[in-house]
């Protein structure tokens, strides 16, 4: 493919970042909108066989996806761009609201937008599910796999690493059998690198994720909340495989039993920065680390120790994403062609699918219910709704998002404006 100017893939990448709400499966969706429908600059298989390898690195799968193809764009450059305005924004949104939310004994009225986006991204997921849905469940196998996925993860809470490579193997034995399977055509004009220059890429990603390790253990030691952080979040980076979601569980339990960087349900009001603001909603971790180094500061004052906390859990998220990209897309690029992985990464996709329902249901469950119970019995592991606890008011305003949604075909941002709007009525001016 032919190479974008810097100044049109500024304009791609600044247009996904300003519309990136709705966690994974709405980032995707709008990249998969503006990138290959719209601009036609990614042909629909290259797409996928990118979202297939993505999914398969620990990392916030969106993240990686625009790195990935502003690396296909213009090589690092493209990337870096990509990459780095995809985070920009959520990074700059939680600094402020973190700032907000340690300054300030309550802050009803951004809750009350927090209540009116949650029931709205809903809508957005769900319908960015369906779009992705049809581009990739092309038979009754494919949908198979989609929904054993689902289940397997839902019901079951089977590792993501597991189902991945079940799904792989599956896929090479289907493609065995089926003679027909079509192979990807838009191979494309990637070379494979040398050795020593891959080595290079390593080492020059490698070295600039642990800098600031070594940085901090220089100046502060290490006993300090600032070693600490980039520690634990350099250990995540390296284990968040199946998605946001499933890191996070073990973030809130790490930063609030063993650290006490934070308390329970402040834990959860950064996921509803996350889930409610643009970028990432593994950013998250960012809030995490801003709270941590606030509440047990190295330096003087503790606001000055919250944003370099901030920014260090960010950089130990976020880095190790580019050294993935930039090390291993060439290879990846060269086998889409080939058939056993082309097999192999169609079935993945598919489990894709399942995987973001998933991600999809939790959602709905945090959002329209204020509680649930877990369900464990024989090998059964799942939250079950307690529906005595539905939010009536939170499900009315995701009904209405769906009804712009699929009725109305309204853009982001009217659908996000109008449930805000509803969320400050209901929140601050209706008698609950």
């Amino acid at each position: 493919m032919e190479k974008i100017s810097t100044k049109e893939q500024w304009k791609i990448w600044a247009h996904v970042a300003a519309h990136s709400f709705g966690g994974p499966a709405g980032q995707i969706a709008v990249i998969h909108k503006l990138v290959v429908e719209e601009k036609k600059l990614i042909s629909e298989e290259r797409f996928l066989h990118a979202l297939n390898f993505c999914m398969l690195l620990p990392g916030p799968e969106a993240q990686q996806l625009a790195t990935y193809l502003g690396w296909l764009m213009n090589r690092w450059r493209g990337g870096l761009l990509a990459g780095g305005l995809f985070i920009l924004p959520g990074f700059l949104s939680i600094l402020i609201l973190s700032y907000l939310y340690v300054l300030f004994s309550h802050i009803s009225f951004v809750q009350s937008l927090f209540y009116g986006i949650k029931p709205a991204i809903i809508a957005i997921v769900m319908a960015s599910l369906y779009r992705i849905s049809q581009k990739s469940l092309k038979s009754s196998f494919y949908w198979m796999m989609a929904i054993m996925a689902f289940v397997l993860l839902f019901f079951f809470n089977v590792s993501f690493p597991i189902l991945v490579v079940s799904s792989a193997f599956t896929g090479m034995i289907y493609g065995k059998l089926m003679s027909h399977h079509q192979l990807f055509t838009d191979v494309g004009d990637i070379k494979l690198p040398t050795l020593s220059q891959t080595f290079k890429t390593m080492s020059i990603w490698l070295g600039l994720w642990i800098a600031p390790i070594l940085l901090t253990i220089a100046i502060f030691g290490t006993e300090s909340t600032f070693h600490s952080i980039n520690l634990f979040f350099s250990k995540m980076s390296m284990v968040t495989f199946g998605g946001a979601y499933a890191a996070l569980t073990y973030v809130a339990q790490k930063a609030v039993e063993v650290y006490g960087w934070l308390q329970g349900p402040e834990m959860l009001d950064g996921l509803a920065m996350a889930e409610t603001t643009p970028g990432p909603l593994i950013q998250t971790l960012q809030f995490v680390g801003f709270m941590g180094a606030y509440r047990f500061p190295d330096v003087t004052s503790p606001y000055l120790a919250a944003f370099i906390g901030s920014i260090l859990a960010t950089w130990m998220t976020f880095a190790p994403c580019f050294l993935w990209i930039f090390s291993f897309a060439p290879y990846v690029e060269f086998i889409r062609g080939q058939k056993v992985f082309s097999d192999a990464l169609s079935a993945i996709t598919a489990s894709v699918v399942g995987v973001i329902f998933n991600l999809s249901v939790w959602f709905v469950l945090k959002a329209l219910f204020t509680q649930s119970s877990p369900v464990k019995a024989f090998i059964f592991d799942f939250e079950l709704p307690v529906l005595s606890s539905i939010d009536f008011y939170a499900t009315g305003i995701c009904a209405i998002a769906l009804i712009m949604q699929f009725k109305f075909k309204k853009s982001l941002f009217v659908i996000l404006g109008t449930c805000m709007v509803l969320g400050i009525i209901v929140k601050l001016l209706i008698p609950r």
